[in-house]
């Protein structure tokens, strides 16, 4: 699991060269927010909502990374990374980053034991992804120097969960408004 320092809006996330991504997501809530995080950085991101989906995604798409949350319907992600592994000959082993609300003891060891290479919790923390990211695709990280600036708004906590974007956070907070 990528170790995180405590959340600091004021410094910014650290970004790697966009990447193909595959989101293996299932909650619209989540996807909103990943799919948001990741393309602002300019990663270019599938959606697909079931460990099936990822699965015939693969097979027709080309990608650096698989974002694999573990719990799905149809197929869930040990299951979708079990079966990705067992497709993939010789030396090339796509990346495979598990996501999950479960962060309890054990949790990671099956993620791994599963063929995942790295864990991230959820809620989705945008440096730890970020971080996890440029760790899984052996890039050197940028992470820029602070800003000066103050946050734009007092709910900095709340704004740093989904990369400093009032738009995306409005639009969560409406979505999960209408599907509670």
């Amino acid at each position: 699991t990528t170790e995180m320092p405590a959340p600091d809006p004021d410094r910014p996330l650290p970004t790697v060269s966009p990447l193909r991504i595959l989101l293996a997501e299932d909650n619209k809530v989540n996807q909103t927010l990943a799919v948001a995080l990741l393309t602002r950085v300019g990663h270019h991101v599938t959606v697909a909502g079931d460990g099936r989906a990822a699965l015939e995604a693969l097979e027709g798409g080309e990608f650096d990374m698989v974002l694999m949350d573990v719990q799905m319907p149809e197929l869930d992600g040990l299951e979708a990374t079990r079966a990705i592994r067992a497709r993939e000959t010789g030396d090339e082993r796509i990346p495979i980053l598990a996501m999950t609300a479960h962060a309890m003891k054990g949790d990671r060891e099956r993620c791994i034991a599963a063929g995942m290479d790295d864990y991230i919790s959820k809620p989705i923390d945008p440096r730890a992804l970020h971080l996890a990211i440029a760790q899984l695709s052996g890039q050197r990280v940028s992470t820029g120097s602070p800003r000066r600036t103050a946050p734009p708004f007092d709910h900095a906590k709340a704004l740093y969960h989904v990369g400093g974007d009032p738009e995306i956070l409005g639009q969560l907070v409406d979505m999960f408004l209408t599907q509670s």
